[in-house]
């Protein structure tokens, strides 16, 4: 009997990590590089002591930009796992999470075109701990957001004047 609630458990631990992992691979390319954005972020951070994998979607928009660009937000939740910090990419899909840590609470804004992201205006991004998050900081993402979304910095064709 306790072997059984043993391997129904495993089972249950390894649907529980796939569904994540699709979660993953279900978002579109373009979302996707937002993570991978936050995730090197967090891997180059002194201040972050655990490797996070993606774990699910809040809120996510986009909306185009003219000339084959796009703005996105992504809100999203990440969570910690059992490897290293630094675990590279190809092995991270294979990281076991792991549930005495909270969820990083993530939020990131960018410009994107074919090429990949755009840096004028800079990305912006913010992760917290999902119990730290505050209103303040809610409102904070929003107001930064905006200036990524407003802040293109160049001048339109219809702006343009000829003489």
């Amino acid at each position: 009997m306790a072997a059984r609630l043993l391997l129904l458990a495993c089972a249950a631990v390894v649907l529980h990590a796939a569904k994540a992992q699709d979660s993953y691979n279900g978002l579109p390319d373009s979302f996707k590089t937002g993570v991978d954005l936050v995730s090197e972020q967090l891997t180059s951070s002194s201040n972050v002591k655990l490797h996070f994998r993606f774990w699910k979607t809040v809120n996510k928009s986009q909306h185009e930009a003219g000339f084959r660009q796009k703005f996105l937000y992504h809100h999203f939740h990440l969570k910690p796992t059992w490897c290293a910090k630094g675990t590279g990419a190809s092995n991270s899909q294979s990281c076991a999470f792991r549930n005495d840590r909270p969820l990083m609470d993530c939020a990131v804004c960018f410009k994107m075109s074919p090429e990949g992201i755009e840096y004028n205006p800079m990305p912006y991004v913010h992760c917290i701990q999902r119990p730290r998050l505050t209103k303040e900081m809610i409102t904070e993402r929003t107001q930064q957001c905006k200036k990524v979304n407003y802040n293109t910095g160049g001048a339109t064709l219809l702006g343009l004047s000829t003489g």
